[in-house]
């Protein structure tokens, strides 16, 4: 059964819209609007040219290049969980090798920061990537955390954490940092020294960097940086392993450049940062009873969208309902193999006693075991496992088995993709209104990139 509804929105779906059906009195919660640049080319370049607290790039390269004559240089990208702006007018790359070849540097590696996640493939780097790089003689190679001889160590963190760095970079005469600033649910925002941990670190690093203890610090959340444990220890790292020169992007809703910050590690990162403190938050006045959300650019498989529950929860109140839309486009829909021999735990054992088994003494570490903590972080405020709605097209049915929640898919046939979810979501705000008559409701337009916040709240 439908409800009456008199205002309609799309939602974000990979690279399609759901058409939705609301309440009058539905909020539609967003961003606010920032103009993209006016001229983007032309802020790069000053970016480049009169960077933050550093002299300049040409100037950066040039002083390796009279000290080390062959000097190599290693550029550091976001794999393609990240909608950094790489190509196109606001592409962020192009400049940076423009730059390094008339310094005279002319061995240049591109290394993606992949992190713990998988490599990318052939086709995933020509379509993420200028077209340039593939024809300038630049090798592009992906981060692998579990190849010891690629790694190689540089010390300890104060925490513990026996450092294990990527070795092309750590042995490279000039290293620069590219990346995205946007919130991050467990490093208060990405960029800056994310790019260095957990993109280059060995895995065995991530035992401390993503350990227990760490996800289950409260202030290990996005839009939090000075005291956030997460960040520190990833500030941490990258000071460590050196960083010469950082170029870093903000990017409004429709994922167009607002700002290139470009120069030392921390005044270039945390300009970003202030900007996006301001720029991302969604001041709201009140939980609701059902959010309805979707898992963003980011969203390519379970274990990403899990960033998207974690920020959609913080409007829904105790109790309430949280819809999430997902088109799950990785090869691997629910994640790496870790993270799926695990994620059943969730479900099985609850959130409180998952949490103790993780804390113990006793537990082992397991990668990835850190994004079944910030399902948990969902959960939790959700108050109820069924208070979720799981709405993807690559997940239902069989393939929903051991997932956390409901599976928004469950009896809808002769439906495909788009159509599909869009069938999901719509059904299961028609079944909440349903049974909760004038329940409140709000979608959040941006999903994981639009971070609620209750006026005066924290």
């Amino acid at each position: 059964m439908s409800v009456i509804t008199t205002q309609c929105v799309d939602l974000e779906f990979g690279g399609s819209r759901l058409h939705l059906s609301l309440p009058a009195n539905a909020d539609i919660l967003c961003l606010p609007a920032v103009p993209a640049s006016a001229d983007p080319a032309g802020a790069i370049r000053t970016a480049l040219a009169e960077p933050l607290e550093s002299p300049s790039l040409a100037a950066v390269a040039a002083k390796k290049v009279r000290e080390k004559g062959d000097a190599s240089a290693v550029i550091v990208v976001s794999d393609q969980t990240r909608p950094v702006p790489y190509v196109g007018p606001d592409g962020i790359l192009e400049p940076v090798v423009a730059v390094l070849r008339s310094a005279g540097v002319r061995r240049i590696t591109i290394l993606v920061a992949t992190g713990t996640h998988r490599a990318m493939g052939a086709d995933e780097l020509r379509r993420m990537l200028p077209a340039s790089v593939f024809q300038a003689g630049i090798d592009i190679i992906n981060h692998d955390c579990r190849d010891a001889a690629a790694l190689r160590c540089i010390g300890r963190t104060r925490r513990g954490t026996e450092i294990w760095l990527n070795r092309r970079y750590v042995e490279a005469d000039l290293r620069i940092l590219t990346g995205l600033v946007e919130p991050h649910f467990m490093a208060g925002v990405s960029g800056g020294p994310k790019s260095v941990c957990p993109g280059l670190i060995g895995e065995k690093a991530t035992y401390v960097f993503h350990g227990a203890r760490m996800m289950a610090d409260p202030r290990s959340a996005a839009m939090r940086l000075d005291d956030n444990p997460c960040q520190e220890e990833a500030l941490e790292v990258a000071t460590l392993a050196g960083v010469d020169f950082i170029v870093n992007a903000t990017i409004n809703r429709e994922r167009r450049l607002t700002g290139v910050f470009a120069g030392a590690l921390v005044p270039a990162h945390r300009a970003a940062a202030a900007r996006v403190m301001v720029e991302s938050v969604i001041p709201i006045a009140h939980e609701y009873d059902v959010v309805v959300t979707h898992a963003g650019f980011v969203g390519v498989n379970h274990y990403q969208a899990a960033k998207a529950a974690v920020e959609g929860a913080r409007a829904v109140r105790t109790g309430g309902t949280l819809i999430l839309a997902a088109n799950h486009a990785d090869r691997e829909p629910v994640g790496g193999a870790d993270y799926r021999r695990l994620l059943p735990l969730l479900t099985e054992l609850g959130v409180d006693e998952l949490d103790r088994r993780l804390l113990a003494p006793d537990w082992t570490f397991v990668p990835e075991q850190w994004q079944l903590q910030m399902w948990g972080r969902a959960l939790r405020k959700l108050g109820r496992p069924e208070g979720l709605v799981y709405c993807s097209p690559q997940l239902t049915g069989a393939t929903f088995t051991g997932l956390p929640g409901r599976d928004g898919g469950r009896g809808l046939v002769d439906l495909v993709g788009r159509e599909w979810a869009e069938a999901m979501v719509q059904r299961a705000l028609d079944e909440t209104l349903t049974a909760v008559p004038g329940a409140s409701v709000a979608v959040l337009a941006d999903g994981p990139y639009g971070v609620p916040r209750i006026v005066g709240g924290d």
